[in-house]
């Protein structure tokens, strides 16, 4: 039996925001920004802000969770595998880990965003990265992806 081989990562098309883009959802119920995020307890952890996008398949691979602050003053940034979500609703999304593990993670920041830092990232949840060779996407009522 063959291996499956791992992709390889390129350095300078890794992710874009959504946001930053002219990518759209074929269908706008899959476009879960602005919902807010409730944890494995049940609390409220903050609302996805942005979507990063694997542009080589064109996948959604990470939610921007955006959390306190006062009228987007102070906000916290987390970056979350979108492995780790559960549920999908309306008006929010649920994941399998809690408030305290994402305050926990390595810290985002836009300019930090390389493979070093979503490998760290995807260490820190258990999961494995996009291009491993184990990889398998996620399974929850809608997975978002950029038609």
């Amino acid at each position: 039996m063959a291996k499956a081989k791992a992709k390889k990562v390129d350095e300078k098309a890794l992710l874009i925001r959504m946001s930053d883009s002219n990518l759209t959802f074929a269908d706008g119920a899959q476009d879960i920004r602005r919902r807010k995020v409730v944890d494995s307890n049940g609390e409220e952890l903050g609302k996805v802000d942005d979507l990063f996008v694997d542009q080589g398949e064109e996948k959604v691979r990470f939610l921007e969770i955006s959390a306190g602050g006062f009228l987007g003053l102070g906000d916290t940034k987390f970056l979350l595998p979108v492995d780790a979500i559960t549920s999908v609703k309306a008006d929010e999304l649920r994941i399998d880990r809690t408030r305290a593990h994402v305050a926990g993670a390595p810290r985002f920041s836009p300019e930090l965003v390389d493979a070093r830092f979503l490998t760290n990232i995807y260490e820190y949840y258990g999961y494995e990265p996009y291009w491993g060779a184990g990889y398998t996407s996620p399974r929850y009522p809608y997975y978002p992806t950029v038609p």
